[in-house]
């Protein structure tokens, strides 16, 4: 049987109609024999419109807490109405809110950015399964949190991690995206006329659009894709959950904490005001690309570039960056710092704040951390890779 997590976004569920259409594509799933949780977001612009009603009410001095109670009221009601609609269609259902004992989502105490408490949570999700296991399709609100009896939020989009979450925890055949495009396209249309609609992405590539403008999903949302659970993003408008549109795959062979194999070197090349000088970040790494030597990471200051590569790559290197600066008038010299480690850090758990306060209070220091949205690039000295990848590990679990 196939069980399906189904999140309908704000636009899908903009006005009545097209919350039957929703209703009844759902409907249509579970009449095949499929059980189905239904994840809903607001209807379309209801927490803007919240989040304006109290700052012209309140003249902007909201607390979180009362931010949190406020903007879920749009979940809340969607959720209801839902619900309602379902059964109007002849199927058991049942909304399920913060303030509902069956609540799902545990998080911290932090009102406007929970982070979820996974082993609670997993725990908690248990009574979604009693419920589909009775034949009753669950409709829950995306984007809430909840910690001891307060009603905290996910952040803007958290709903789609809501609906990734309850399909890892579910073991869930497939997470299904309901929203107002047919999926990810090769570019933004209203920039380029002639996007084209991709049939698969995976999750790296869309973490990587997600964390730089594209609003098609929440990039925290694949912190919780399963490889083996099937996953889509298809266009209310088809008022079908089997519609086609675009498949994410992945990930593959997936650590939330990952160790680079080998010793990463880094060479710093110095000169005077690289960052106002046209091509010499071009010419640096176009030598690596000549000469077949792969680059981890570049970062550029001011008065210095730094590259990061395989320790095994260093020599040839260093001495095609010494004929460079040597005959360039902008650069001066170059050095060679020790040997690193690089980890790739994808828990969600570790931000970057948590991982500057458990190096510090370990007597760790970092030689770079590059902090994205989806992931932290950490290098240190490779002397402490053993001890940080036990820290990390440790707090990760």
């Amino acid at each position: 049987m196939d069980l399906i997590v189904a999140k309908f976004g704000g636009t899908s569920v903009g006005n009545g109609k097209r919350i039957r259409k929703a209703a009844e594509s759902v409907a249509k799933e579970y009449k095949k024999g499929s059980q189905v949780v239904v994840v809903v977001s607001a209807v379309n612009k209801t927490t803007d419109d919240l989040i304006n009603i109290a700052n012209d009410a309140i003249t902007y001095n909201l607390t979180e807490k009362q931010h949190a109670e406020i903007v879920g009221m749009g979940e809340r009601t969607s959720v209801r109405l839902f619900s309602a609609t379902l059964e109007s269609l002849g199927i058991k259902s049942l909304f399920i809110d913060p303030y509902s004992e069956l609540w799902p989502i545990i998080t911290d105490s932090n009102y406007m950015e929970a982070r979820i408490d996974l082993d609670k949570t997993k725990e908690k999700v248990n009574n979604l399964k009693s419920l589909l296991d009775q034949g009753i399709v669950p409709v829950v609100c995306g984007f809430l949190g909840k910690c001891k009896n307060q009603v905290t939020t996910l952040g803007r989009g958290g709903s789609d991690i809501t609906a990734f979450l309850i399909g890892e925890c579910l073991n869930a055949t497939e997470v299904i995206i309901v929203t107002d495009v047919d999926g990810v396209l090769s570019t933004d249309p209203q920039k380029i006329s002639e996007a084209e609609l991709l049939e698969s992405i995976t999750v790296d590539e869309m973490k990587t659009l997600a964390t730089h403008g594209a609003q098609v999903l929440h990039p925290h949302a694949l912190d919780y894709k399963h490889p083996k659970i099937d996953a889509k993003i298809i266009n209310y408008n088809k008022g079908d959950l089997k519609a086609e549109g675009t498949y994410i795959t992945g990930p593959k062979d997936y650590k939330p904490i990952d160790l680079y194999e080998n010793p990463v070197a880094s060479i710093t090349i110095v000169g005077k005001s690289l960052l106002n000088k046209v091509g010499i970040v071009s010419a640096l790494s176009n030598i690596l690309l000549e000469n077949g030597i792969n680059l981890f990471k570049m970062n550029p200051h001011h008065n210095s570039i730094t590259v990061f590569i395989d320790s095994e790559d260093a020599d040839k290197a260093y001495e095609l960056y010494h004929d460079h600066v040597v005959k360039s008038e902008d650069l001066s010299s170059i050095s060679r710092d020790k040997d690193t480690a690089m980890f790739s850090i994808t828990a969600p758990e570790i931000s970057e704040i948590t991982l500057a306060n458990l190096l510090t209070e370990n007597d760790i220091d970092a030689v770079l951390i590059n902090y994205t949205k989806t992931e932290i690039l950490l290098f240190v000295e490779w002397e402490f890779k053993y001890e940080v990848s036990k820290l990390l590990n440790t707090y990760k679990n």
